[in-house]
């Protein structure tokens, strides 16, 4: 059987996945660069899991080094490509911008030369929920026009979007784009507000609440990103036959690309969050209230109603639950 390849193997959603596939008895070559930009003994732990697996093979390599991206292509001869990897964190960008340049453009770009040659059947790549930016009609449909992102790593998402639609047009190769919304759970990045209230409250440190606790956020438990991400796969984009150019519709293409929202179509405000994280930690938070960051967006809320129709599968795991889940891990992760 032909390997599936999962950049970003060693990541939170890019784990999950593999994981998920291999234990469908798929072959997965995972593709990592152990960036430091959160904890590498994190993401060693959750190699060393997939490793258990005989399907798995792991490759450390940089999207950025199209040489060595080159050689694991014409080594596997993949037909389906999950695109995880990425610089992540909104806030990281306005810090080290480009990071973001590196890995999200040069990189994705690498990828794409190599599908295109590797004669690659499907790619689907994480794209986010980001690239909404300014946008303020919810819940936020695939069909708007997501032309005004506020923060530098929204703007790569976007760019990824807009070049993966000019490889689907100019070489036919299916492309898929999943707008992912604040994916949580087990095993989750150290970076994300979940982890951090959660070892905050374990450590009796303050949070820093942004927006005062106002902040509302579309939060989508991991398990079902993943449903959604395989069935996906398993039906590589086709172009929109009743595509018009007079009225382009932004999620599909006379090319052979979709754009699809994945959310659990469920705002959550931060403070009812962190109320539940005190539940399931047992401890109540001291909150440092702030004002929205910049490069940050005071609400998500996903229009799922695409993915519905296409692969039969809406994300559903209540917050309650979810949190739960991860508090759980938390706890016996790191042993409090």
């Amino acid at each position: 059987m032909t390997p599936v390849l999962v950049t970003g193997a060693a990541g939170f959603v890019g784990y999950h996945l593999a994981d998920r596939l291999l234990r469908e008895g798929r072959a997965v070559v995972g593709l990592d660069n152990l960036s430091d930009y959160y904890s590498v003994a994190l993401k060693r732990a959750r190699l060393a899991l997939l490793e258990k697996h005989p399907g798995f093979t792991f490759v450390h390599a940089d999207l950025s080094d199209a040489p060595a991206l080159r050689a694991v292509f014409e080594r596997y001869k993949f037909e389906l490509v999950h695109h995880l990897a990425a610089q992540a964190g909104v806030r990281y960008s306005l810090q080290n911008p480009h990071a973001y340049v590196t890995s999200n453009l040069d990189g994705f770009v690498n990828l794409l030369e190599c599908c295109r040659h590797g004669e690659v059947k499907h790619l689907v790549f994480a794209s986010s929920s980001s690239v909404y930016g300014a946008v303020t009609k919810m819940p936020f449909s695939v069909h708007q026009n997501v032309d005004h992102p506020v923060s530098l790593y929204a703007a790569t998402k976007k760019a990824n979007e807009l070049l993966a639609h000019s490889y689907a047009h100019l070489y036919r190769i299916p492309m898929t784009g999943l707008r992912f919304f604040t994916v949580y759970g087990p095993w989750g990045r150290p970076d994300m507000a979940l982890y951090l209230f959660t070892r905050a409250i374990f450590a009796g440190e303050p949070i820093n609440v942004f927006n005062n606790g106002e902040m509302e956020r579309d939060f989508t438990y991991v398990d079902d990103v993943v449903e959604a991400v395989v069935r996906v796969g398993d039906q590589p984009a086709v172009a929109n036959v009743n595509w018009d150019g007079a009225a382009p519709d932004p999620a599909s293409s006379s090319a052979p690309y979709r754009l699809y929202n994945i959310g659990n179509h469920a705002p959550v405000k931060l403070l009812h969050l962190i109320e539940l994280i005190e539940k399931a930690v047992g401890k109540p938070a001291e909150k440092n209230m702030l004002p929205l960051q910049p490069g940050d967006v005071p609400a998500t809320y996903a229009d799922v109603d695409d993915l519905v129709r296409a692969v039969g599968f809406a994300p559903r795991t209540p917050i309650e639950t979810g949190v739960e889940r991860f508090v759980s891990w938390y706890r016996e992760y790191h042993r409090v």
